[in-house]
């Protein structure tokens, strides 16, 4: 399989031809609606056997060997070519490689049915085969301890049918928002965190729950050490029926970061008891903020490698937005409210107004300009096969758990047919 950049002029024909690949299996594997219709930089993936290296100035076959790791005889043969051979500037060189042990990795996705609706087992079906994981978004406590109920008995029987562990999601949601008051009024009650744990446990035990996930966000500093509490009582409760424990922790790249998000979470504390964590890698670029990538590759190394100082590698896995944002110029702070979008919507905005798609290099994020009907101009960051690469490699690198993705019901094709070429999904049913 190989990511492919839109250049000026391509069609996908003859991106086809250039790959020898019908162009109809491009065109369904990426899901692109309108076959006559590409974007300048717009990537692709292409379901490719091995991969192709374009020949460019002054290189040689043993030059191209030697960054593959594949020997130079090989390629000779491969390609047909003559010991003595000099390639001219652009000559398709195929590569071919022996496949590698695919990692087998854990895979996690928050669904939430506030925005998938009636869809909602539907995107269960869609996604089940790529998952490990199925974090149901939320269980929200409220001020006594209590659990505010869901209806998602159906949601779970069809993670069941696919093989995927269903998780309860626990938050500290209150009118809409993460409330540190909320948070404050449970933890710091030793009563109201039984009662808590009672509740779920009883949920769980009813519905068929395999797991808490603890999404407990803004606690503040206050609640640093009766978050920790809670996290070791659950842990013996939990242990006495085998369900699994873990929690979602703010993208944290150094020790003392302050602020509400940062300050309640316990890398070191959670690294121990959790089964697993979701570090929340994502919301650089967000919707009351400035227009930049929403997950910067930098950034999100920085978190890994902070994170690894306190929390196993194998315990680790790494937050994946399946989103973008459209902002509307020029930001104005405190007013300025990006809309979120999702993969295929970005590209369709950048076909309907003609935009071509720029890189940056260091976020390894693509983003684009427009000008609408209005006459306002708008910047869109997102996500592309490229972006999903370096992190699974990054994934790779560093001997990640695995990956988790917020949320379901955003389409982004391209990322399933990457984690098929890069990963074997655990299933743990």
């Amino acid at each position: 399989m190989q990511i492919h950049v839109v250049q000026p002029g391509e069609s996908l024909w003859g991106i086809g031809q250039m790959y020898n690949v019908p162009f109809e299996t491009i065109r369904d594997a990426n899901q692109i609606p309108e076959a006559s219709r590409l974007v300048v930089g717009q990537t692709l993936v292409i379901p490719f056997e091995g991969r192709l290296h374009w020949v460019m100035p002054g290189e040689s076959v043993w030059e191209i060997s030697q960054r593959y790791g594949v020997p130079f005889d090989f390629i000779l043969r491969l390609n047909n070519l003559p010991l003595s051979a000099v390639l001219p500037v652009g000559f398709p060189l195929y590569i071919d490689r022996p496949v590698p042990m695919k990692p087998v990795v854990d895979v996690g996705a928050y669904l939430n049915p506030d925005i998938t609706g009636d869809e909602s087992t539907s995107v269960v079906n869609e996604a089940g085969e790529y998952l490990t994981y199925l974090q149901l978004f939320s269980y929200q406590m409220n001020r006594d301890g209590t659990l505010t109920p869901m209806d998602d008995q159906a949601i779970i029987n069809t993670a069941y049918e696919n093989r995927v562990v269903p998780l309860m999601v626990i938050t500290n949601i209150e009118d809409g928002a993460f409330s540190t008051e909320l948070a404050s009024a449970v933890l710091q009650d030793e009563e109201r965190r039984n009662r808590l744990l009672d509740e779920a446990l009883e949920i769980m035990q009813e519905k068929g729950f395999l797991g808490i996930d603890f999404d407990l966000e803004y606690v503040g500093a206050e609640n640093r050490e009766a978050y920790n509490e809670m996290m070791r009582e659950a842990r013996v409760r939990l242990d006495e029926y085998g369900y699994l424990l873990s929690s979602a922790l703010a993208p944290k790249v150094e020790p003392g970061m302050t602020g509400d998000l940062y300050e309640g979470h316990d890398y070191a504390v959670h690294g121990e008891l959790a089964d697993f964590v979701f570090l929340m890698t994502y919301e650089w670029g967000y919707s009351g903020g400035p227009p930049r990538a929403v997950a910067p590759v930098d950034q999100v190394q920085r978190v890994i490698e902070y994170a690894l100082t306190l929390i196993p590698s194998d315990k680790i896995m790494l937050g994946m937005p399946l989103y973008g944002y459209d902002w509307t110029l020029p930001f104005v702070q405190g007013e300025t409210q990006a809309e979120a979008i999702d993969h295929q919507q970005a590209l369709q905005l950048a076909l309907r107004y003609n935009a071509a798609i720029s890189f940056d290099e260091t976020a390894q994020s693509p983003y684009f300009t427009y000008y609408d009907e209005t006459g306002a101009q708008h910047e869109v960051w997102f996500e592309d096969a490229r972006t999903v690469q370096a992190k699974f490699n990054m994934i790779k690198e560093y001997g990640l758990r695995g990956m988790f993705y917020w949320v379901l019901g955003w389409e982004f094709p391209q990322n399933w047919l990457l984690i098929e070429e890069n990963f074997t999904v655990n299933k743990r049913l």
